[in-house]
């Protein structure tokens, strides 16, 4: 079972809860197509995908958290927990159902529960990996469904579909106009979801029907387990005299993603600076963070997390680089695990953050099996920077603002202010 955890979880609709965030996808995907950010840092354009559309709906659980223990209020011991969940089994009745009710009560807006098979695929996801068939889509003009995209290797591709393919049905129902989230059920199979990010198994099979100008075939196709990488590394070159630097893109920190950020920076030329991408990064294990500050941190203290009263410190390894030039980039897609490094970095004086400000979820949830076999992901604490700052509901600001979208070069663009910034940083390693 997974362990700690810090980003936003799939939600599921309970009672006294109007609030649908459905992030598994973007662990799933890898978010590397996100567009996140505004002048406020908190807007989000959904992109399409097998795994469906991210939804940021920030301004309705948004609360400052000046003090930890004061949320901690909010939150519903485990034993209790799992003590509902007994009874109600005992009493012939569901124990999730019992288990979810006692959270609706308690206000705590990231504390839910799922089905066995529901958390399979929250732990699937985790480990950086999904069931599907290699493809992500998108609506066109009309509600058309289109292929955007197919993944090497995958079934999708083996079955010789392609980019700009129009996806007509998908096991016989007619995908024309609907929601891609809906798509999604369809091609991922059983109908069961997490959240928005439905579950099915690998070998399982699903007919799509397709269009390519005129020509209409029909592919069946057989779903495998996949692993998506959450980690891509790019080299940018030292044009218009700056700094040659290493483009770190991190789209969630699942399984392994902290030794691979490191071995980016281990891998960097001599005199490159580093950017660390994090916009769009919707969190996940906490040991994947400290792991990546490791990578630019010589030990010490990364975060610190108050259960009930009792202080946790979660420090990073030694030997990290901690001479080479750093910009983190950040926006309001930037989030819980993602701005726990962030603040640590940014608190230990190792970086400049370049970017708007981050959505603000600090909270800490662990797994408990309960009575049934759900499982409960329960606050258990919130986390606060080296410096004490504490991030739910505050989130981090940069010390860069650039409030901008993305790749138009100027002024608006983080990722060339960050460059700028890591020439004005100097020197290299």
């Amino acid at each position: 079972m997974p362990g700690p955890t810090l980003f936003v979880p799939p939600r599921r609709a309970r009672r006294g809860a109007a609030l649908t965030l459905a992030f598994m996808g973007a662990l799933a995907a890898g978010a590397a197509t996100a567009a996140w950010g505004a002048a406020d840092g908190r807007q989000a354009r959904p992109p399409a995908g097998e795994h469906g559309e991210r939804q940021v709906l920030s301004r309705a659980v948004g609360r400052s958290v000046a003090d930890p223990r004061a949320a901690d209020r909010h939150t519903v011991d485990r034993r209790a927990v799992e003590a509902a969940a007994e009874r109600a089994v005992r009493d012939g009745k569901s124990g999730s159902e019992a288990a979810a009710e006692l959270l609706s009560r308690s206000g705590d807006a990231w504390s839910a529960v799922y089905s066995a098979r529901e958390y399979e695929g929250f732990a699937l996801a985790l480990d950086g990996a999904y069931v599907g068939v290699g493809l992500t889509t998108r609506r066109a003009e009309g509600g058309r469904m289109e292929v955007d995209g197919v993944r090497p290797g995958g079934p999708a591709e083996r079955a010789g579909i392609a980019p700009g393919d129009r996806l007509l049905t998908v096991d016989g129902a007619d995908v024309t106009g609907r929601p891609v989230t809906e798509v999604v059920s369809l091609l991922r199979g059983d109908g069961r979801s997490l959240g928005s990010w439905p579950v099915s198994a690998p070998g399982t099979a699903v007919r799509l029907g397709l269009a390519r100008g005129a020509e209409r075939w029909e592919r069946t196709l057989r779903r495998e387990r996949l692993v998506t990488e959450s980690v891509e590394v790019e080299r940018r070159g030292g044009a218009a005299g700056t700094l040659p630097a290493t483009l770190i893109k991190v789209s969630s920190f699942t399984r392994g993603t902290g030794e691979r950020v490191r071995e980016a920076v281990r891998e960097a030329a001599p005199g490159e600076g580093i950017l660390l991408d994090l916009r769009g990064n919707s969190g996940g294990l906490v040991d994947e963070a400290v792991t990546a500050a490791s990578a630019f941190l010589d030990g010490g203290l990364v975060a610190t997390y108050d259960v009930r009263g009792s202080r946790h410190d979660l420090r990073a390894g030694p030997g990290g680089d901690t001479r080479r030039p750093l910009v983190v980039l950040v926006d309001g897609g930037t989030m819980s695990a993602a701005e726990l490094l962030t603040g640590a970095l940014q608190d230990r004086g190792r970086t400049v953050v370049v970017g708007s400000r981050t959505f603000g979820k600090g909270s800490v949830q662990m797994p408990s099996r309960l009575a049934d076999g759900s499982v409960a992901e329960l606050t258990v604490g919130h986390y606060r920077t080296p410096a004490g700052r504490a991030v739910d509901g505050a989130g981090i600001t940069p010390d860069l603002a650039v409030p901008g979208p993305a790749g138009d070069g100027g002024e608006g663009d983080a990722e060339a202010r960050g460059r700028r910034v890591l020439s004005g940083l100097g020197g290299g390693a």
